[in-house]
């Protein structure tokens, strides 16, 4: 066999299922390989982690107070995966891999049917293997989950829209789309019905087919969609009077239009990050604009599509200050279709020529993204997992878990903890709500639950007098960094259980604690 042949899978492949469990092995090849990243994979597998100990699906918790900077569907998701597999990080990181999984079989499919099967697989090809692409379906935050969701709203009420075009039935595909902008909106927030919906729009009108914008803006697909989004958010208003003012003014509005959040980069980093992040794709992008058939190619207009796609979604994460790698990921779908489709053109002009450049590319690809994958687990020293993974075996459910000026969000996770953390610090400090950190969402967490504030967010003082009280009976386990003892000296007097550069982690015995009292110990 030819050697064309044996790559014909990487060009034109007509099997669904095969495409399938390919992309599938290959997205989740090297996720279980690293530690949880910190902040955003420990914090929201603490916050997962907290609703399968407690049992309380409602309300998102961290440290054991409300914790509303984002909805609940990736803790759902990430609960349930935990319930079925298991305190591992492979299984904290699913709901990312199936986003990542369903919004590149949804290209896939969407481009087979409106375009063909040679595009439609280079289009997916190159999307699992762009590293942006293929690292985000490995990491557990939310910024994969909307961008899927995004990808499959957007794919579905353009699928409809060609249907009604070319009348077909196409309500049951409306239904979706309205479905997944519906869990969009429980994933992010607004932005999962606002880009996936100014997306459509400005195709329909880019088209001139603003007459079937009545047949799209459907009310039974409305009614779904406030079904599945609003009882959530209503039920948190209802039960936390400041929730509306704070997920939705702040979280939405404020953060959009206001600087001084972390993170704060020029309207153009998108620009770099893209070129950078898609390597050794991206260069390949030049071929769209030098091709001889400048027509919007396929049914439909697909092409059209995918640019107001791309630079809907580049343009409005460009506008606020404060700028992550992760929003980008929905315009990484319709750039993949633009690159493919470049090398669809090529390879029906040149096909040997443009294969080996394919194939080239392709390896270059895969190296990049394992490579990176690998060189975060490597350069990442900073986990709380080494130090958890011996103290796990002993820790017991009375034992009380005490942290010094730090909150290390995967320490939860993999001591495995059963209550929360006593987090010590100077809580009346001015300085922390003007300061994006986890000092301040800790704090912003415990103004929705005054009780539970006042139970694990301690001042120095608090902490003190607490070593008489009967909260402590049982063991402590006392985390902070190897200098600690500099600000409780007491400390120096006992061994230290284990220890690394970073962090230090004592185990106080009861007996250890009665001790103290009756002294004050030093907090200056």
């Amino acid at each position: 066999m030819s050697t064309s042949k044996q790559l014909s899978a990487f060009v034109d492949t007509r099997s669904t299922s095969l495409v399938m469990l390919a992309t599938a092995v290959w997205l989740a090849a090297t996720a279980g390989i690293r530690p949880l990243m910190l902040p955003d994979e420990g914090r929201y597998a603490g916050v997962a982690w907290e609703i399968l100990t407690t049992g309380d699906w409602l309300v998102p918790r961290l440290d054991g107070m409300p914790f509303f900077h984002k909805p609940p569907l990736f803790y759902w998701l990430t609960t349930l995966s935990l319930r079925l597999f298991g305190a591992h990080e492979l299984p904290v990181r699913a709901a990312s891999l199936v986003a990542g999984l369903c919004a590149a079989v949804g290209l896939y499919r969407f481009v087979r049917r409106y375009r063909d099967s040679q595009v439609a697989t280079l289009s997916i090809v190159i999307l699992v293997t762009q590293p942006i692409f293929y690292a985000g379906s490995q990491f557990a935050n939310l910024d994969m989950l909307v961008a899927g969701l995004i990808t499959l709203t957007i794919l579905a009420g353009a699928d409809a829209v060609l249907r009604l075009e070319e009348k077909l039935p196409y309500r049951a595909v409306l239904a979706m789309s309205y479905a997944f902008a519906a869990l969009g909106i429980l994933a992010k927030g607004l932005i999962g019905i606002v880009l996936p919906g100014g997306v459509l729009l400005l195709w329909l009108l880019w088209r001139r087919a603003w007459r079937h914008l009545p047949a799209i803006f459907w009310l039974p697909g409305a009614l779904l969609l406030l079904l599945v989004a609003l009882p959530w958010f209503f039920w948190m208003q209802h039960s936390y009077p400041g929730f509306f003012d704070y997920f939705v003014v702040y979280h939405h509005f404020r953060r959009f239009s206001e600087t001084g959040f972390n993170n704060q980069m020029a309207f153009w980093f998108y620009i770099p990050v893209i070129f950078l992040a898609t390597l050794p794709w991206s260069p390949w992008l030049a071929r769209v604009f030098v091709q001889v058939d400048h027509g919007d190619a396929g049914r439909g207009g697909l092409r059209s599509l995918m640019v107001i796609w791309f630079l809907l979604i580049v343009a409005f994460f460009s506008l606020p200050s404060s700028k992550l790698l992760g929003y980008i990921l929905p315009a990484m779908p319709p750039l993949a279709y633009l690159i493919a489709e470049s090398f669809s053109h090529w390879l029906d002009r040149d096909r040997t020529r443009a294969l080996r450049c394919y194939v080239g590319s392709l390896g270059l690809a895969a190296i990049a993204c394992v490579a990176l994958v690998v060189g975060v687990a490597l350069a990442d020293k900073v986990s709380a997992k080494p130090l958890a993974s011996m103290a796990r075996p002993l820790l017991q459910p009375p034992d009380q878990v005490v942290l010094i000026d730090q909150y290390p969000y995967d320490l939860p996770f993999y001591l495995q903890a059963r209550k929360p953390a006593w987090v010590v610090s100077d809580w009346q400090d001015p300085e922390i709500a003007r300061r994006d950190n986890w000092r301040k969402e800790l704090a912003d967490a415990g103004e929705f639950d005054h009780a539970s504030r006042q139970a694990v967010l301690l001042t120095p003082a608090e902490f003190a007098a607490r070593l008489c009280s009967p909260a402590a009976a049982g063991v402590w386990w006392i985390w902070g960094k190897p200098s600690a003892p500099e600000v409780l000296p007491w400390l120096q007097q006992q061994p230290v259980f284990a220890a690394d550069q970073r962090h230090a982690l004592w185990r106080l015995q009861p007996e250890t604690l009665r001790k103290f009292c009756g002294e004050k110990p030093s907090h200056d």
